[in-house]
């Protein structure tokens, strides 16, 4: 399997990656915080780690739901989280327009689930040489993300990274299905699961997505049980008062338990957390 660098940060079958912060940015001070004590926790737990936290959340069900402080306020802010803390950064685009001044910061550019077969946003992202995350949209079978992949590597852009989150069972529920990991890995790129959107209800909140963060936990152990090289999840320090994927974000405080769960869960299956 290829190895995707992100600075010191890799992702290979030998490096369990995590990435991790909150769903949106809400303000400085508590992006900054957050993004500090995920840096000490997964320093200490010997973790590879990647900030994230979107500038604008452009799929929102609801019209007047909170997406965000835009782009170009949002991406300083994730400039100065990088500058302070010296940790790569990635966030998610939704146009082409986009895409340039988020490669100026970014240290991955992460294609959302809904876009995930824009050609022409893949190709653009993929052009400016940055790591490119995909998350497989809910609505693909896994072996059809190899045309994902072929649209970043026709680029001479071979950083690639694709992202498990579920996959739609019937209406405003998805599932989990781990064959998905190991079939996309058979693309030889790294594979991430993504704990936290993987436990959502799409629009099942009545004008907002709900979930259900109890199984964030056990599907994060299963996935590295199974074989995947990172975990997605987004975290919050109160899920319960956040404007935007509160259900199913994993309390700050559930974030070191885990990860020390998972460190032991990938030493016993031959799988290298640093």
């Amino acid at each position: 399997m290829k190895e995707v660098s992100v600075g010191k940060v890799r992702f290979s079958e030998q490096h369990l990656g995590i990435i991790a912060g909150p769903c949106v940015i809400e303000d400085e001070m508590m992006v900054m915080d957050i993004a500090a004590e995920l840096k000490d926790t997964t320093t200490r737990l010997g973790f590879s780690f990647v900030f994230k936290s979107s500038y604008d959340k452009a799929n929102r069900t609801s019209l007047g739901s909170y997406r965000g402080p835009g782009l170009l306020p949002g991406l300083k802010i994730l400039e100065r989280i990088r500058s302070k803390l010296n940790i790569p950064i990635l966030s998610d685009v939704h146009s082409i327009e986009e895409i340039k001044p988020a490669a100026d910061i970014l240290d991955v550019i992460q294609i959302p689930a809904f876009l995930c077969r824009q050609t022409d946003l893949i190709v653009a992202a993929a052009q400016t040489g940055k790591a490119i995350n995909i998350k497989k949209g809910q609505f693909l079978a896994p072996w059809d993300m190899k045309f994902a992949v072929e649209k970043v590597t026709e680029q001479k852009n071979h950083n690639v990274i694709l992202t498990e989150r579920g996959t739609m069972f019937g209406y405003n529920n998805l599932v989990v299905d781990m064959r998905s990991l190991m079939i996309m890995r058979a693309f030889d790129y790294p594979v991430i699961f993504d704990a936290t959107h993987s436990v959502q209800l799409p629009g099942g909140g009545q004008g907002m997505s709900s979930g259900q963060r109890e199984f964030v936990a056990p599907l994060a152990r299963a996935a590295v049980a199974t074989g995947c090289d990172g975990i997605f999840m987004e975290v919050h320090p109160n899920p319960d008062h956040a404007p935007s994927d509160g259900p199913n974000m994993l309390p700050l405080t559930e974030v070191e338990p885990l990860l020390t769960h998972l460190k032991a869960i990938a030493t016993a299956t031959h799988t290298k957390s640093k």
